[in-house]
């Protein structure tokens, strides 16, 4: 079992052509965000990550109003650049998962435990992270391509208005993915040996 999961952990890569071809049921993908939520560990059991999940029209939306921020602050000779980023690599996807950290829980573990109220935040960020990345993985196991992208805070605002997010749950992350149309390139690895001690 371990070896399947260190394979999984190995193909998961950040693909960024991608199709909108549902080779994945909706439900199957709503049924991997249950099961993040569900068993992904949190400091003190806190259980503080959110996700939203965007599909079709909604995912589409979500990369629309990006590229209309985007072209307000992007100089006019690289915003070409970044409109073809954000078109074929997120908004040519199948949907979007955005990753959320929600505060009145974090603030409320401040309170609690006040000894430890300065790192409360760093590991609220570390647990969203693994979320993250079994999301990623998850969904990479089930054929699908994704990356993780990071317009917050930019893009806060209109997605708490359009999707009705509470103002407690910070944004964190942009999990685009769909079907891969091309294999990522080779990746490079520092030595393992100056990275890692044995004792």
């Amino acid at each position: 079992m371990s070896k399947i999961f260190l394979e999984a952990v190995k193909n998961r890569r950040s693909f960024y052509a991608l199709s909108d071809e549902k080779i994945v049921p909706k439900e199957r993908i709503e049924e991997i965000l249950r099961e993040a939520i569900l068993h992904v560990p949190s400091p003190f059991n806190s259980q503080s990550t959110r996700m939203v999940v965007l599909f079709d029209e909604h995912h589409k939306r979500l990369w629309d109003i990006t590229l209309e921020i985007l072209r307000g602050i992007t100089s006019p000779n690289q915003f070409e650049k970044t409109e073809n980023k954000v078109t074929n690599a997120f908004r040519a996807g199948y949907g979007t998962v955005l990753f959320f950290e929600d505060q009145n829980v974090v603030e409320g573990l401040v309170k609690q435990f006040p000894d430890y109220a300065e790192i409360f935040p760093s590991w609220s960020i570390q647990a969203n992270a693994m979320h993250q990345f079994v999301v990623w993985t998850a969904l990479e196991a089930e054929g699908l391509g994704a990356s993780l992208q990071h317009y917050n805070p930019l893009i806060d605002e209109d997605v708490r208005k359009n999707w009705s997010v509470p103002e407690n749950w910070k944004l964190i992350a942009q999990m685009p993915f769909g079907k891969p149309l091309s294999s990522p390139g080779e990746k490079e690895f520092s030595s393992v040996d100056e990275r890692l001690k044995v004792f």
